[in-house]
């Protein structure tokens, strides 16, 4: 798997100050993707361990993270190696929040309990889903680009026979 960016800082991709973490390839290629580039799954760097290691320690280290963001390209595409990666973060950050965007719904994402991709997003809190529509482009909404996309609150959906918007912490 490669990685084609690692923000160690950004509010722009979830709910407060995130790590955000870009995984290559997306076959979706949605037009109007403001980064086709990351389409292909070589782009990059190899996403090595001594890489995830660093990536985990800074992320450990910033006592100001509110979470981490899994975007691309569209991190289900390298599901099983995106769980593995989580799985070492968690060693490290047992109640990390992680978010994380695809270009598929939930609804394919929960077709196939057991599979990776049903797996990856056992893992995470909020999932940002559906294809980028072009002619649906909203910027004023937060954390998507179109007016399609759903901000899902997974743990909730999964329990239950519904999806739940997630909905933002009270100030």
């Amino acid at each position: 798997m490669n990685i084609c960016g690692y923000y160690p800082e950004s509010i722009n991709e979830g709910e407060g100050l995130r790590a955000v973490l870009f995984l290559s390839g997306c076959r979706h290629r949605c037009p109007g993707c403001f980064n086709p580039e990351t389409w292909n799954f070589n782009y990059g760097e190899l996403f090595t361990l001594e890489r995830r290691r660093e990536i985990i320690a800074e992320i450990a280290g910033n006592p100001l993270l509110d979470g981490l963001t899994l975007a691309g390209g569209d991190p289900f595409f390298s599901a099983a190696e995106a769980v593995e990666f989580i799985h070492e973060l968690r060693a490290e950050l047992p109640d990390f929040p992680i978010w994380i965007y695809s270009g598929y719904t939930y609804e394919e994402l929960t077709a196939a309990p057991g599979s990776p991709e049903w797996m990856l997003l056992a893992e995470c809190q909020v999932l940002i889903d559906g294809r980028f529509v072009e002619e649906l482009k909203d910027t004023t909404l937060p954390y998507r680009g179109s007016s399609n996309q759903r901000i899902i609150d997974i743990k909730t959906s999964l329990a239950g026979p519904h999806v739940i918007l997630w909905q933002p912490a009270a100030l």
